[in-house]
């Protein structure tokens, strides 16, 4: 497998570096420790595969080896997967830092996606001073890849002014194109201190909730489609209630 290191302000140059054990002592190179801004893995015919980056360099999205300028991703660093044919296919993202008045940020972001859509899978956590939350996800997607072209009609509809006339091309396009993402069920240490399990249904709707206070106390939820409980038990009551 051949690997190209595509460095942005390194102080290396380009350069080819081979794992294969056959190669001419010429084509292969030995590191101890190497200092770069970015870091492109593709494949022998050029196809990008991962890529690892700081915050300046991180890509932006990439679609059968094009990348695509994604400027509200400079707010962290990590790597981007890449499937087999030049597609994004999931994330890490990382961060944190301390504010001048003392706040404490900290935040970090994996996910594997969908073939051309959304994260199916997700593992998040975050701390905004005090308040800190962490969650495991599974999701589903709707039936709408995410080509460029899709991505552009949502862009130039969400930079219109809010009004009418946007609200009906956001409702035209998320009938035509639906993306919306699913989530179906996750477990999370919410910032009240709890630790929930949540199952939902096809329309992300919480439909069993087991739930643990942070003063310990256990209980669990059955809730219909408009989010009316109809069956709850507590530790405390000791019978299930109806």
């Amino acid at each position: 497998m051949t690997v190209y290191l595509g460095i942005a302000r390194g102080d290396l140059a380009l350069r080819r570096v081979s794992a294969a054990a056959d190669r001419p002592l010429s084509e292969r190179a030995d590191f101890d420790q190497i200092t770069v801004h970015r870091i492109n893995i593709v494949e022998p015919n050029g196809t990008p595969r991962l890529i690892i980056a700081d915050k300046a360099e991180y890509p932006g999205a990439f679609y059968h080896s094009k990348e695509i300028p994604r400027p509200d991703r400079r707010d962290s660093a990590g790597m981007l997967f890449i499937n087999d044919e030049g597609t994004e296919n999931g994330g890490l993202l990382i961060g944190g830092h301390k504010d001048k008045d003392g706040s404490l940020h900290s935040f970090g972001h994996l996910s594997f996606d969908e073939y051309e859509q959304d994260q199916t899978l997700s593992l998040d956590t975050y701390q905004e001073g005090q308040e800190r939350a962490s969650s495991y996800q599974i999701n589903d997607n709707n039936v709408t890849l995410l080509t460029p072209d899709v991505y552009a009609k949502y862009q130039q509809a969400m930079a219109m002014p809010d009004g009418p006339e946007k609200q009906k091309l956001m409702a035209d396009l998320k009938a035509r194109y639906p993306i919306n993402l699913h989530p179906r069920a996750s477990i999370e240490r919410d910032p009240d201190k709890s630790a929930a399990l949540r199952l939902r249904d096809p329309e992300g709707r919480t439909r069993i909730l087991l739930r643990v206070a942070a003063d310990g106390t256990p209980s669990m939820q059955f809730l219909d489609a408009s989010g009316t409980v109809t069956h709850q038990w507590s530790e405390s009551s000791g019978n299930v209630k109806k």
